[in-house]
């Protein structure tokens, strides 16, 4: 594991010499700090997972059946058949353990201080959060021994499952840490980055956080007690976040939002990337070939009423080039390299947040647990509003707010309206709970495409919506057209173990199938 990644605090602080003797110490440096304040580490670890976040939509966007490749480019050898390599997410593994061990810093720092109970508290629910996400694509990861650097290099895999359940516990410890403080020191938006001090969102995003892995382990049989349990136990007038869970420490143009930095543009105004391209699969949720989605279609994707390149992952003979200096999931204006508007959809601007979870996933899974009878309350109410919440976070800009001359109801009421014989979208046509579970997650799909990828890979996989037909045309094949997956639906189970592992905890390095070997939670 690496050591703290504090470096570039250290210039911030000078070492409080404290006798004489110190004073007098010629060779000690007065100005190397020992020690970094807890309260400057925090907002650097969440401005982390924002980075760490974009680092796993990307690998669910390429395994979830969202992007392809555009015309003109070879190299993509390992995505077109899924022959996964251990060096293709070394960094995924890597940055988000580094991430984890500032949280570590924070939590220790913070030990018993019942002053600092806040930021204890968030930095455990991020803890958390993040494991949640490691589990969710590598399985059995190291939990119990990891993040004590020098004192453990070789920590030990431990049981995904159990690391879910601890999850829990976790979370539950950090909502009562925050409950419970007498005198602590308040967040505001330098130290928290995401909810600017406002502890009642931390809360509800814990609970929320804890309802996403209850609702993933719903149909493991062994868990089904501790579901049930844990459920009942869930704090339901607390409730779960009322708004997208968005972290942003002052993107500007120099220094953008990591998923404009990605597939928007650099710093310098050059194209971040133009071998990439929507699929022909999510493409068709808003285009007609499934679903029709104006509404969402015209401020996610470029020329969505005439020409959008659109391509099946794997397909070299005809597969579309972008539009010069477009991304395709750009819909401003690109003048010049020094000219570049901002925009609604996905990439709205260099100074746009970090989604770590949308409102509308948080719509969606408790429209589930309410299908499931998990919680109470009416799971259609929970889906509508996901559509809604879906629909608001792509009308809103750079700053957050809902565009002028965007209007929620009125599109979402004409989505409504254009699907009109779709359970999908009207899910009260729906008639067996298989299909009322695969509107609810099929919408979720749509609403994290190219914004919370992995979720809706994470979801495909637990449940197999939204539907594909492996035989079937690009529109309605999920999977790369030179897939050699064995599974049913021609897709990798999981990205295997990095080289970084397998070099320095060799002991405890796993070799992985990434067809055969399923996440705990994978019934396929």
């Amino acid at each position: 594991m690496k050591r703290y990644n504090i470096s570039w605090m250290l210039v911030l602080l000078i070492t409080v010499l404290s006798s004489c003797k110190d004073y007098l110490d010629i060779n000690t440096n007065p100005n190397q700090a020992t020690s970094v304040q807890a309260l400057l580490v925090l907002p650097a670890a969440i401005t982390g997972t924002a980075s760490v976040s974009n680092q796993f939509n990307g690998y669910g966007a390429h395994f979830g059946g969202y992007m392809a490749n555009a015309g003109g480019f070879s190299g993509f050898g390992n995505l077109f058949n899924y022959q996964i390599i251990p060096n293709d997410y070394n960094a995924l593994w890597v940055n988000a353990y580094d991430n984890l061990n500032d949280y570590k810093y924070v939590i220790d720092q913070t030990e018993g201080d019942d002053t600092q109970a806040y930021a204890s508290a968030a930095a455990q629910i991020m803890v958390a959060y993040n494991f949640q996400k490691l589990v969710d694509a590598f399985g059995d990861v190291p939990y119990t021994e990891a993040l004590q650097n020098n004192a453990n290099l070789t920590p030990k895999y431990d049981d995904a499952a159990t690391i879910y359940q601890d999850l829990i516990t976790k979370l539950d410890e950090s909502i009562a840490k925050i409950d419970g403080a007498e005198f602590p020191t308040a967040l505001n938006s330098s130290s928290d980055p995401m909810f600017g001090g406002d502890m009642e969102k931390w809360k509800k995003f814990a609970n929320t956080v804890k309802l996403r892995i209850l609702i993933r382990v719903s149909g493991v049989p062994a868990l089904s007690s501790f579901v049930t349990t844990k459920f009942a136990a869930l704090d339901k007038t607390l409730g779960f976040i009322t708004d997208d869970a968005i972290v942003n420490p002052g993107y500007v143009k120099d220094k953008p939002n990591p998923l404009w930095n990605s597939w928007g543009y650099q710093t310098t105004g050059t194209l971040s990337n133009s071998s990439r391209i929507p699929t022909e699969f999510a493409f068709g949720f808003y285009k007609g070939q499934k679903l029709e989605d104006t509404g969402r279609g015209e401020v996610i994707f470029k020329n969505f009423e005439t020409n959008t390149p659109v391509n099946q992952l794997g397909n070299e003979v005809d597969a579309p080039t972008i539009i010069t200096n477009y991304s395709t999931w750009y819909t401003g204006t690109f003048s010049s390299a020094s000219s570049i508007s901002n925009a609604l959809g996905v990439l709205k601007g260099p100074s746009q947040g970090q989604v770590l979870m949308l409102l509308a996933e948080a719509q969606f899974l408790q429209a589930e647990a309410r299908l499931k009878g998990f919680i109470t309350g009416d799971f259609a109410a929970s889906f509508d509003a996901g559509i809604a919440a879906s629909y608001t976070y792509l009308y809103k800009d750079v700053t957050n707010v809902v565009a002028a001359g965007k209007n929620v109801t009125a599109d979402v009421a004409a989505y409504k309206v254009a699907n009109a014989a779709s359970y999908l979208v009207n899910i009260k046509l729906a008639t067996t709970p298989a299909q009322r579970l695969e509107a609810i997650i099929t919408q979720k799909w749509i609403a994290v495409n190219m914004i919370n990828s992995e979720e809706g890979y994470n979801e495909f996989r637990r449940t197999g919506y939204p539907v594909t037909q492996p035989n079937g045309d690009a529109y309605h094949n999920i999977a790369s057209l030179l897939s050699t997956s064995t599974r049913p639906d021609k897709l990798p189970s999981r990205i295997l173990y990095p080289t970084s592992e397998q070099s320095y905890n060799a002991g405890n390095y796993r070799v992985i199938n990434p067809f055969t070997d399923l996440i705990f939670w994978d019934p396929n």
